[in-house]
């Protein structure tokens, strides 16, 4: 038995992205729950609303209803907020709309949010590259990283249960809300199933280095915002790889990850806080 669950999709400008996102979630196989899907497309200039909206029907034909929210403000916080105010059911899936799930995905999430006590859970993420070869290169590298090998990452795919999202009310105007939710929760608290996701990667080195630049401006900004948090930060288990080891075992993998992180200090326009990876 799992318990009934939303599933809520924050969509900017997701042409070409969220159709293989809901595809996926069309032939996920979940049994004794009640789910329901929310497409929150905020400040869209291209067709994702009308291109979600034709995906109600066969969503009908499944069992789960589909509403797609048409929110003129562009901002991915108060989209989740909207998603959240529209959410029928407690317990709640946030899926990235570039993100694929695998069939047993959603099940194993609900089945594991089914408590009284706060739970927050995600998958195993699959990196995906399409073009680049430096992406390739570093993705490789990144993947070996503790913060993917490890613990419950949650990046692009996150579940919390009722218990658990009440933990905090609206989503805060910061930039990394996967940071913020995951850190909400101890260790103990969070469970990675075996079901995995496809989660892609950036395309190229200086759009990487953008993103990458932001994300770690969102870390901070958490880290700076919510110390009381910082103490969830997972911390590195003893069978950890130390650095040097990984970089030996792929020395090319490991300069194109030092590359991006050097290239990430070095100085920058104050509006790459918000640089989007496409």
């Amino acid at each position: 038995m799992s318990i009934d669950c939303s599933i809520l999709i924050p969509a900017h400008n997701e042409v070409g992205y969220i159709e293989a996102c809901l595809e996926a979630l069309l032939a996920s196989d979940v049994t004794g729950a009640q789910v329901e899907v929310i497409v929150m497309a905020n400040g869209c200039t291209d067709a994702t609303v009308d291109t979600a909206q034709g995906y109600e029907a066969r969503f009908t034909t499944k069992g789960w209803p589909l509403t797609v929210l048409d929110i003129a403000q562009g901002g991915k916080m108060s989209a989740l907020n909207a998603g959240d105010a529209t959410a029928r059911h407690a317990a709640r899936i946030y899926v990235d709309a570039d993100v694929i799930v695998s069939p047993l995905l959603v099940a194993q999430l609900a089945e594991i949010l089914e408590t009284d006590v706060p739970r927050y859970a995600s998958g195993g993420p699959v990196v995906t590259v399409a073009q680049s070869a430096f992406t390739r290169i570093y993705a490789r590298f990144w993947e070996s990283l503790p913060f993917c090998t490890h613990g419950v990452p949650g990046f692009g795919v996150f579940a919390v249960n009722g218990a658990g999202r009440a933990r905090w009310g609206a989503f805060p105007d910061i930039i990394s809300d996967d940071t913020f939710v995951r850190l909400s929760f101890a260790p103990s608290e969070r469970v990675r199933v075996p079901a995995t996701y496809r989660w892609p990667m950036i395309e190229g080195a200086s759009r990487l280095i953008k993103v990458r630049r932001r994300q770690d401006i969102g870390v901070a900004e958490v880290k700076a915002l919510y110390p009381a948090l910082w103490a969830n930060h997972d911390q590195l288990s003893e069978d950890v790889l130390p650095m040097w080891q990984r970089a030996l075992r792929d020395p090319i993998g490991f300069s194109a990850f030092a590359f991006v992180g050097i290239a990430v200090r070095l100085p920058h326009s104050r509006q790459e806080r918000w640089a989007r990876g496409r």
